[in-house]
């Protein structure tokens, strides 16, 4: 049965203790108050918002494990799969199907991001990991800005493969999103197609089916009507929304570092009351002392505190 993600899936983090361990405790807390709002379809652990790849193979196990029990069959649990290696990465997907993960969201190779793939890796890539796991999987198009981006011609192809349910589309070049979109709609109609540019949200909200987003993890409630909004046409809801949320995106996510909008996005959390605390595992770091007073701001703006 295909999963139906037409609406918000959030990308959950992943808490630590002060001591860098994973925080179960809040991880459940955390997805149980996600699984529990409306118009929220999945949450996706293990990506880039969620540390995954900073994680060990065991700790990553664990992570599906809590949020599976968390969720309670109230909303799927989909694994991000990041191994470099495809037989890495189909090993990976199984144990996330041990777990209790519903569905993948599979990672390019990360070697592709600097050095680019040889013609027909990535069908390959998402053929083995089905093949091995039987996970139903989302198609993750990287932005342009890097070699790890998938032409059209490979989208179609990696969509027309069995498993491949919808795609998480993070471009980020307006151009080939206006150009593309339409013909993937057009030659796979039954592909889910979300979005994942957390920062220009407005932009791409009127052609998708929804959004698969770490933002989604702080302000579930005001992204739910801007899905909602855009499915309505109706621009200026969606303006007003976006408009309200607009400090915070800046506070979270136009900062020097995309990265550090894990880090912002657990001070938002802790603000909120859904986490004690704000903690990240190395290679990221704290951010400087202004950005909570800038994040907490912005949370009011939002309405969210």
């Amino acid at each position: 049965m295909t999963l139906d993600l037409r609406g918000l899936t959030p990308a959950p983090v992943t808490p630590f203790t002060p001591e860098g361990e994973v925080d179960h405790a809040s991880l459940a807390a955390l997805g149980s108050w996600l699984a529990g709002t409306d118009g929220v379809r999945g949450l996706v652990c293990l990506g880039h918002a969620g540390e995954g790849t900073f994680l060990t193979a065991e700790e990553q196990t664990a992570v599906v494990r809590t949020l599976v029990e968390a969720a309670d069959g109230r909303v799927p649990i989909i694994a991000g799969i990041t191994g470099e290696g495809t037989r890495v990465a189909a090993l990976e997907a199984r144990r996330a199907v041990e777990a209790g993960a519903a569905a993948g969201l599979l990672y390019p190779s990360h070697g592709w991001l600097r050095f680019g793939y040889q013609p027909g890796a990535p069908q390959d890539r998402y053929r083995a990991v089905h093949e091995e796991s039987g996970l139903p999987l989302i198609l993750f198009q990287y932005p342009d800005a890097t070699k790890a981006t998938y032409d059209l011609e490979t989208q179609l192809e990696i969509s027309a493969q069995p498993g491949v349910f919808a795609t998480k589309n993070g471009v980020r070049n307006m151009r080939r999103w206006d150009t593309e979109i339409p013909v993937l709609r057009a030659e796979r109609p039954d592909l889910q197609i979300l979005t994942c540019h957390d920062e220009y949200l407005l932009h791409t909200m009127f052609d998708v089916d929804g959004a698969l987003v770490g933002y989604g993890g702080i302000a579930p409630e005001p992204l739910v009507r801007l899905i909602e909004a855009g499915r309505a046409r109706d621009y200026a809801l969606a303006r007003e929304i976006h408009d309200s949320l607009l400090p915070l995106t800046k506070a979270v996510y136009h900062r020097g570092s995309h990265m550090e909008g894990t880090v912002a996005l657990k001070i938002a959390l802790e603000l909120r009351g859904v986490l004690p605390g704000a903690a990240v595992r190395s290679p990221l770091l704290p951010l400087a002392d202004s950005a909570r007073g800038e994040i907490e701001s912005a949370l009011k703006h939002a309405g969210l505190i």
